[in-house]
């Protein structure tokens, strides 16, 4: 038996949540379907169990200063008609206590689960019938809609919206769904790769550093030439295999095989003027000198590059206190990859957004939608991806719902 629906949301995360829930409260009958057991589970494990909800920063005038795709001013009108203000309003109207860290950064004060338990009290409240886990086996075209093939039988509906998302932490059940579908019906994708995501270094170049595994520190973190040159100011964390931290996060979407990192890691101070200054005062060794600028660690690891730098203060030429400034601050080095997707907090790139309308999120393919992750629309560290995933979610709700989804 086949049943009937005006919309079907295929993928329970974040994006699909909410526009099930705003669809459904718009009138129209909404199944939202998710091949795992548990649904949300990006929103689960966000921000160390917190939930990083939205950013009060967010300015939908200048979407390109917080999201990156083919066309970074595609999100700008979904963004505008859905804010973090919105958003936040929905939150509280659900009791859910939050704070705001740095940057505009909004956490809850409790556990992720009080915002997924909103969000299907959302979808509850629209009457959205959900089943999980349920595989969609197929998608056809069919007369005045879709037929969709689900381990729980064959549903069909006037309008699809896929909410799968990316590629990143397969290990709670990413998959290329979303994409295998635009192709099925000729829409373009953009070739995808991790973001925010922790960079790696040869292992025998990196031994050096190695050590420092566990240290952070803040930094000026930099990478691209002239026009596509980005730069973050941000804390920088040392793992045994490479770079982490908000700062290697954020600078590692714009980041491109064979390109340079460059980082200062005392932003803000003239090393080279201050060890002059303890070179006319000082007797200790470069390095207890060093450790009154940088963490000591990093003081220690620093010197043990050049023996000129191994030394007491005032026994070193001006020259090599000047290099050993100049490579503190302007410390290039270049990745030999990233941790990849098992790590990556995001899938850069997805659905080309010339395929799809800003305005309501549907595609070419008449009826066909997607939201959240899945589309070419990448948002920096700290809460911008899950208000595209609300700010894309409800422009497809209300599109959902003017068309009426009748079948």
């Amino acid at each position: 038996m086949t049943e009937q629906f005006d919309a079907v949301v295929v993928g329970a995360g974040a994006a699909g949540l909410f526009c099930a829930g705003q669809a459904g409260q718009r009138g129209i009958k909404v199944l939202l379907l998710d091949h795992s057991e548990k649904i949300a589970e990006k929103v689960r494990i966000a921000g160390g169990g917190r939930c990083n909800f939205t950013n009060r920063e967010l300015d939908p005038r200048g979407p390109q200063k917080h999201f990156l795709g083919k066309n970074a001013h595609f999100c700008r009108s979904a963004l505008a008609r859905y804010t973090p203000a919105d958003f936040i309003a929905l939150v509280q109207k659900h009791g859910i206590p939050f704070h705001e860290k740095h940057k505009g950064q909004l956490f809850g004060d409790r556990s992720s689960e009080d915002f997924i338990r909103m969000l299907v009290a959302e979808c509850d409240a629209g009457g959205v019938v959900r089943r999980q886990p349920c595989t969609v086996e197929r998608i056809d075209a069919a007369e005045g809609g879709y037929t969709l093939r689900t381990s729980q039988g064959i549903v069909q509906a006037s309008q699809v919206v896929i909410a799968t998302g990316g590629l990143s932490i397969p290990k709670i059940g990413a998959t290329d769904f979303g994409y295998r579908i635009a192709r099925q019906f000729g829409l373009r994708v953009v070739e995808t790769r991790p973001a925010l995501v922790p960079l790696t270094f040869d292992g025998d170049a990196w031994a050096p550093f190695a050590q420092l595994a566990g240290l952070a520190l803040p930094v000026r973190i930099e990478t691209g030439e002239k026009k596509q040159r980005m730069a973050f100011d941000e804390d920088l964390l040392f793992t045994h295999r490479g770079l982490s931290g908000p700062a290697v996060l954020q600078v590692s979407s714009y980041w491109r095989e064979g390109q340079p990192l460059r980082i200062d890691l005392a932003p803000g101070v003239d090393v080279a003027a201050a060890l002059l200054q303890a070179k006319a005062r000082s007797r200790k060794l470069i390095a207890n000198e060093l450790a009154s600028l940088v963490p000591s660690r990093l003081a220690d690891a620093w010197v043990q590059q050049d023996p000129a730098w191994q030394r007491p203060v005032n026994e070193a030429s001006d020259k090599s206190l000047a290099q050993l400034a100049e490579r503190l601050q302007r410390w290039e080095l270049v990745p030999t990859g990233s941790e990849g997707y098992r790590k990556a907090e995001v899938t850069a790139g997805g659905v080309d957004t010339r395929d799809l309308s800003s305005q309501t999120m549907e595609s070419k393919q008449p009826g066909l939608y997607f939201i959240g992750e899945v589309v070419d629309v990448t948002g920096w560290l700290g809460g911008y991806n899950f208000q595209w995933a609300w700010a894309s979610g409800f422009a497809c709700a209300e599109a959902l719902a003017a068309a009426g989804g009748r079948i």
